[in-house]
């Protein structure tokens, strides 16, 4: 007995000692889970809508969480954009936010906009158009925010250009900077190859663009596979790293930072390559004009290309301890060490809630205990439908557990937007955290 007393006079004395002393409990994080419909504002031929909720609500009430704010971007947004630019946005797809939480970044794919909101009041702030590009066409698909919020990367998809706008948020001035330009189908690389041709790089679109951390360059992946890192600080907009096809597949937008490493997918979803799941990794750093193509090496992880298969959104876990990547035709997230990069795992996201949820692109709550993703409606508006076609379009709440090596689904918040014929229109896609503390 006496180890006992022992321990029961120990724990008494912490509690005299600690008596009158301030206890610090870390407080929770609040934060805000931002999430666009890619229809058009019912009744009308462009906008969508933007449904904001609160982190907590979420997570407590789940499936019966409502949005504490919606932004119809059929109103004020399309009105400044038709003031601005002369036409009116179509097709919400990607959302990003700056560095600082203040503002938010949103690209609409089938009309090239890019529109920038005060991320508080939810209010428009300003409309650009891209530039366009090959065929006379231009798509704003996606776009990423530089580590110091000097500027936004954008991917003008269709027109085959990456482009550049200068940030100033504190005053809230957004200039597009056409000499910073890169034409991605008719520029040549440092080593003096095409940047697109049949042999290297098929189909130059840009997909989506990723910056890691360190500021370094940004990862543009192509629809028609390969790659190119470019350096955005210079002007215009200089190539420093190229990939052919052989080495990074097509049709990527998954790209996560972990342990000092930059993960990436490959996917299906279009005519040309309907079915793909690829992971990949590159190091965050090594790149110059100067190295011959494919350096620094790639590794690839992980490599399924049988039907029914679509790599699209990622996540990382806390401490990056493990990286997801999700399969919008599968259902499901296979699992990465985000250090060594060996499959670890794959998880069910088919639940009681949704047994086809195909889940597009994931964001994280900053304590990294729950996990978010966008799941596609039946009428999709982006991606080949084969893989796309969803029939709960929405929010999928999951639990992650294990450090982020497994998770559970534990509710669906479903958004609707019904036609004057009766169809569901809705069709989740971008989404985002944005914290507010």
């Amino acid at each position: 007995m006496g180890k006992w007393r022992a321990v029961v006079v120990a724990v008494l004395a912490l509690f005299v000692l600690g008596a009158g002393a301030p206890v610090h409990v870390a407080a929770e994080k609040s934060y805000e889970v931002w999430l666009v419909d890619q229809s058009n504002t019912n009744g009308l031929a462009h906008g969508g809508t933007v449904s904001v909720y609160s982190g907590r609500d979420v997570t407590k009430q789940l499936s019966s969480a409502q949005p504490v704010h919606v932004i119809d971007l059929g109103g004020a947004t399309s009105s400044l954009c038709l003031a601005r630019t002369g036409s009116v946005p179509v097709r919400p797809h990607m959302i990003v936010f700056n560095k600082a939480d203040t503002h938010a970044a949103l690209a609409f794919v089938a009309s090239g906009h890019v529109v920038v909101f005060d991320a508080r009041t939810r209010q428009p702030l300003t409309c650009l158009l891209t530039e366009a590009g090959a065929g006379g066409v231009r798509q704003a698909h996606a776009l990423w925010p530089t580590e110091d919020d000097r500027y936004l990367i954008i991917a003008n998809q269709n027109g085959k250009k990456l482009e550049r706008v200068s940030t100033d948020y504190a005053s809230n001035t957004f200039v597009q900077q056409p000499a910073a330009t890169i034409d991605l189908a008719g520029c040549t690389t440092p080593n003096g190859a095409p940047c697109q041709s049949a042999a290297l790089r098929p189909d130059n679109a840009p997909i989506c663009p990723f910056i890691a951390s360190d500021n370094g360059p940004v990862f543009v992946s192509l629809r028609g596979g390969g790659m190119l890192v470019v350096d955005w600080h210079t002007t215009p907009m200089s190539i420093v790293g190229e990939y052919d096809a052989t080495r990074i597949p097509a049709n990527g937008c998954g790209f996560i930072e972990a342990k000092g490493t930059v993960f990436g997918n490959g996917g299906g979803g279009t005519h040309s390559n309907l079915d793909q799941f690829t992971v990949f990794r590159l190091p965050m750093s090594g790149y110059s004009p100067a190295n011959p193509p494919n350096t620094p090496p790639v590794q690839l992880l992980f490599n399924d290309d049988t039907p029914e298969r679509d790599a699209h959104g990622v996540l990382a876990s806390a401490g990056e301890r493990h990286v997801w990547a999700g399969d919008r035709d599968a259902n499901v997230a296979e699992v990465f060490d985000g250090a060594s990069g060996a499959h670890v795992g794959t998880v069910d996201l088919v639940s009681p809630f949704s047994a086809d949820p195909t889940v597009d692109l994931f964001a994280v709550s900053p304590d990294h205990k729950w996990a978010f993703a966008s799941t596609r409606g039946p009428n999709p508006l982006s991606g080949d439908p084969h893989s796309s076609h969803g029939t709960d379009p929405g929010m999928l709440i999951l639990k992650l557990t294990g450090n982020g090596k497994k998770g559970t689904v534990e509710g669906l918040i479903r958004i609707s937007n019904v036609d004057a014929g009766g169809v569901q229109r809705a069709d989740a896609h971008g989404i985002r955290v944005r914290s507010t503390d």
